[in-house]
């Protein structure tokens, strides 16, 4: 398998590529018997919530600020999960969806540019191989291929080092395909639902408002968008999920704002697998509302 490093405006991300995917199930295959052999144990598996964190840059990993102290709070407020299933908006594959079914996921320092107390950072969490090809089995939209080559790239472990601070609970990532549109991002939400009742949480991790190529660096955090086309989407997002309307939400680029707030999906494609993962008559639950950098939306929702 190949993973490149591509560069812009969203950020640097790893993709898959191509048949040479197929090469990775007699590893994982392994990886699995190992973590069984191991007798790992876990509690007894309760329904999970569902989550999506809008996690804004990666400097929040270092941050004491109101979202991450709601971020610390809000892990104390959780069941305890046997296992935390993220999709990050910074793993996106192309013509195939991954599973990381690694034991011991690497720390990926996914960016450039800032302090080296950020490249230092390690959340050295465990995997669950056998999660994760349980997961890799319940999705039915799409072939999800098993690999050990990826990690927890920022948009997991910035987040989850506020939540879960000990790193003492497995974790694997998803990939998202970028080459699908938004509905079938949805649906495999929808196929996730199931692990749910594993004791697995599933994660979405990206921001609903996201355009590096219109923040306004050095705006203090705040209630409201410094932009109104950012607070204008930001608003009917959340007047969506308070009617439960996830078709107004998958078709998201009728939502007014949308053409600058959502300029690429990779940030909001998480909320997605957050929002199919829930069950229709789940009420979302605002736990962090604000903005970051004038035009970062920082929402955070509970479902369940």
């Amino acid at each position: 398998m190949t993973f490149h490093r591509l560069s812009g405006a969203s950020g640097r991300r790893g993709f898959l590529m191509g048949s040479a995917l197929g090469a990775t199930a007699a590893l994982a295959s392994l990886s699995s018997l190992a973590h069984a052999a191991a007798g790992v144990s876990s509690p007894p598996p309760r329904r999970m919530p569902v989550i999506f964190i809008g996690h804004g840059s990666p400097m929040n990993a270092l941050a004491d600020n109101g979202f991450t102290r709601r971020l610390a709070a809000w892990g104390g407020e959780l069941p305890r999960p046997s296992a935390i299933l993220s999709v990050s908006a910074h793993w996106l594959s192309r013509g195939a969806t991954g599973v990381g079914v690694q034991e011991r996921p690497k720390t990926i320092h996914d960016f450039g540019g800032f302090p080296q107390a950020l490249f230092d950072i390690q959340y050295p969490a465990p995997g669950h191989p056998l999660l994760a090809r349980e997961a890799a089995g319940a999705i039915t939209q799409t072939r999800v291929i098993e690999t050990p080559q990826w990690g927890l790239d920022h948009g997991t472990w910035t987040v989850l080092r506020h939540l879960y601070p000990k790193a003492d609970i497995p974790v694997f990532q998803l990939s998202i395909d970028y080459d699908r549109p938004a509905a079938f991002h949805h649906a495999v939400g929808r196929d996730l639902a199931a692990l749910r009742e594993k004791g697995v949480l599933v994660m979405g991790s990206g921001n609903v408002v996201h355009n590096l190529r219109a923040t306004d660096r050095g705006t203090p955090d705040g209630p409201a968008a410094s932009r109104p086309w950012a607070q204008s989407f930001d608003d009917a997002v959340k007047a969506a999920l308070a009617g439960r309307d996830d078709r107004a939400l998958v078709a998201y680029e009728k939502l007014p704002g949308a053409e600058t707030a959502v300029a690429t999906p990779d940030h909001y494609f998480p909320f997605l697998y957050a929002l199919g993962a829930a069950g229709a008559g789940e009420r979302a639950k605002t736990v962090y509302e604000g903005f970051q950098s004038g035009t970062l939306s920082m929402r955070c929702i509970q479902f369940g």
